[in-house]
């Protein structure tokens, strides 16, 4: 089957073009889509491409990052100004894909991939869509990867909170062969803190359901909680509630839960290696 690339100037113009065409993908870095039409995937037969400036740009304030989908990893690696995301992101592949893949295209990887969306997701993460026929609008990113196979629009960029301080922040990444392996499991976990206490601490796992989850049950043990081993003894109690892990060529849905409170008992005391 030929395929056919369509180039469009602005994101509404992609949007409305993918709208009209069913067999149509949006291809940025191309990293997930080449490898579907290598395979032979014959439902694609329009490839559409932006050269819209605003697509792969990186906006901050002190307290919010706007990130263009089209950012690759090697963009977010570059900029100082996100090193709280410089762990997620060095753990996507290897130099060649980091230097392809994008952080709108990671938002589409199933699982056990999209380990760069587990992080965001723990950040209180927006996307923006462009409608096909209209303006963009914000969703949070829990909801939109619960619905993301039926997204009729194009994402365009994602927002994220900025960690509260340098240590707020943690990701893990568990794989059998580091350090681009693919994933086990991964964690990501803001933990912000008053007095001592947690407040509002915010963890998503990866590889644990079809995508990437909010760890509601950890999330809730560890409100008003110490980060010390008898502080975090309810969450670790609660780690595997609502995970529905996959078994796979990497490990069972059985080891993935039994594995799952050793490496966060890990991510919130800090413990490295």
């Amino acid at each position: 089957m030929a395929l056919t690339v369509k180039t469009f100037g602005s994101m509404s113009e992609a949007a409305a073009a993918l709208a009209s065409d069913r067999t149509a993908r949006f291809i940025s870095g191309g990293t997930l889509l080449m490898r579907a039409i290598n395979e032979g995937d014959t439902s694609i037969g329009t490839l559409v491409r932006s050269t819209d400036t605003g697509y792969r740009q990186i906006r901050s304030d002190p307290s919010r990052v706007e990130i263009g989908a089209g950012a690759r990893m090697v963009d977010i690696l570059a900029n100082r100004d996100l090193a709280f995301l410089h762990p997620a992101a060095r753990i996507v592949g290897g130099p060649a894909v980091r230097a392809m893949a994008t952080v709108g295209g990671n938002l589409f990887a199933g699982s056990p991939y999209g380990d760069f969306t587990t992080a965001l997701l723990a950040l209180d993460a927006t996307v923006s869509i462009q409608a096909a026929y209209g303006g963009a609008q914000q969703m949070p990113l829990e909801q939109f990867l619960q619905s993301r196979d039926r997204s009729s629009g194009l994402v365009t960029a994602v927002t994220v909170s900025r960690p509260a301080s340098p240590d707020a922040f943690r990701f893990r990444k568990v794989s059998r062969v580091k350090p681009k392996g693919v994933s086990v499991l991964s964690i990501a976990a803001h933990l912000p803190a008053t007095g001592g206490r947690l407040s509002n601490a915010r963890v998503a796992y990866g590889a644990m359901a079809p995508t990437p989850i909010r760890a509601r049950a950890v999330e809730r043990a560890l409100e008003g909680r110490s980060l010390d081993a008898a502080g975090i003894a309810p969450a670790l109690a609660a780690a595997a509630e609502g995970t529905t892990p996959a078994t796979d060529a990497l490990a069972s849905a059985w080891y993935r839960r039994e594995v799952l409170p050793v490496h966060l008992r890990r991510v919130l005391l800090g413990e490295t290696g």
